[in-house]
């Protein structure tokens, strides 16, 4: 179909066909979720052994005699160290471990840019027109955290290879006022982008104007991939900072929260000392340290790397299915009607689908009308504005197939009936 100019006639046949079909789900009565990345209950059945792993019975003394059953630690055992080290392929003196949420130690890193300042500047709160880079479509939450602390958001365009770095550098090297970027690396949220090895030497070569800028690395999905026989690989963008000479320009974050039990997993910072040294002096006021005995726990489990990759493997297994199913119903109802396009991620737990501008926000509330709810469109940009209304984040993890099928069918109905609304209007 020509969408710059319709047949009239047509886009009203085709509107009352999929009205029909769209009264059709609503007589069902359904109420289908695919709006969080929750791991499903199959994902977190395979970790149900963990909680045998320390009992009663059990010596609660670490590797180096620290009692965990007691105050200390501020920032984690030895061994959690060097278990998140290798997750991330760095050096366990760059790594400190907390409690579940690296969320949590993110909140807090820009708690103590604010209160405190870093590396010898001037408290963030004291300092105007703060800004922040969000490269788009991203990660809700990470928005959300640096919206609370007042910073400006600006929106950064993502390529296939992670964001556009002359964007990027233009802001870092140019403005003072910027602070920071918020990054997923890995099987980005939502798009499931990979950055590349020049992107990430790209990044670690900013020269910044604010000598309190830092990179946000949220490495979440590190281990996460559907494909393990073809496994993709970031570099260590810790050691690239150092290389290039600027060691303290990176925080970056993961967590075993996907790949044990989301309320109950370790999370961990990998960063210089320097900068961990700051983070620390600050942490000591809110906490005398995490809970030992679950970094025990963990560790005893997944005792290395190796055992990770196939305890993983085994929620690639899981997750794997449902990828696919939401692209074979997507590609057998949208593909070549130039009405949608989406990826078709290698890892992580999202899928990012691009309806015609202006037609998000209305696929959305008509899917909420048939009983499926999907991650409110605009979520993905800061303050959740998408300038498009076009992006809709979908997450397949916590519904079963016999669910995502009706959910991504009916998705796809809405998708028709918001395209030729628009087309209607012109």
């Amino acid at each position: 179909m020509d969408f710059e100019r319709p047949d009239r006639a047509l886009c009203r046949a085709e509107l009352e066909k999929y009205r029909l079909e769209f009264e059709k789900y609503k007589e069902q009565n359904l109420q289908l979720n695919l709006a969080r990345g929750n791991p499903s209950k199959a994902q977190l059945d395979l970790s149900m052994k963990m909680l045998d792993i320390v009992n009663s019975h059990s010596v609660l003394d670490s590797e180096d005699g620290i009692d965990c059953r007691n105050y200390g630690g501020l920032d984690g055992l030895f061994e959690a160290k060097a278990f998140m080290a290798e997750l991330l392929g760095v050096h366990p003196n760059k790594v400190m471990v907390f409690g579940n949420s690296s969320l949590q130690i993110m909140f807090q890193a820009i708690n103590f840019a604010m209160v405190d300042g870093v590396s010898g500047c001037e408290p963030m709160m004291f300092q105007k027109d703060r800004k922040w880079l969000c490269p788009v479509p991203g990660y809700d939450r990470h928005f959300n955290i640096t919206m609370k602390f007042g910073f400006e958001l600006i929106p950064v365009p993502m390529t296939d290879e992670g964001p556009d770095m002359d964007v990027v550098r233009s802001y870092v090297e140019k403005d003072p006022s910027v602070k920071g970027i918020w990054c997923v690396p890995k099987y980005s949220n939502p798009g499931g982008v990979v950055y590349s090895q020049r992107v990430c030497e790209e990044f670690a070569a900013l020269e910044p104007a604010a000598h309190d800028f830092r990179i946000f690395w949220d490495n979440a999905y590190c281990v996460h991939g559907l494909y393990p026989d073809h496994e993709d690989t970031i570099p260590d963008i810790v050691g690239l900072c150092e290389k290039a000479g600027h060691p303290d320009l990176v925080y970056e974050f993961c967590s075993t929260s996907k790949i044990s039990f989301p309320g109950a997993g370790i999370s961990a910072v990998a960063t210089s000392v320097h900068n961990q040294k700051g983070f620390k002096s600050f942490l000591q006021y809110a906490t005398i340290g995490p809970n030992k005995i679950n970094q025990l726990r963990q560790v005893r489990f997944f005792k290395n790397l190796a055992n990770v990759k196939k305890h993983m493997a085994k929620h690639a297994d899981i997750m794997r299915p449902k990828f696919e199913l939401v692209e074979s119903i997507l590609e057998k109802e949208l593909g070549g009607t130039g009405m949608a396009e989406w990826t078709k991620p290698r890892g992580g737990y999202f899928i990012s689908l691009n309806t015609l501008p202006g037609c998000a926000k209305r696929v959305v509330a008509l899917a909420k009308e048939a009983g499926v709810t999907f991650t409110n469109a605009g979520a993905t940009y800061p303050y959740g504005i998408d300038p498009q209304d076009s992006n809709i984040r979908l997450a397949p993890s916590f519904a079963t197939p016999e669910q995502i099928e009706p959910a991504t069918e009916i998705l796809c109905t809405c998708i028709r009936l918001a395209t030729y609304e628009k087309l209607l209007e012109k």
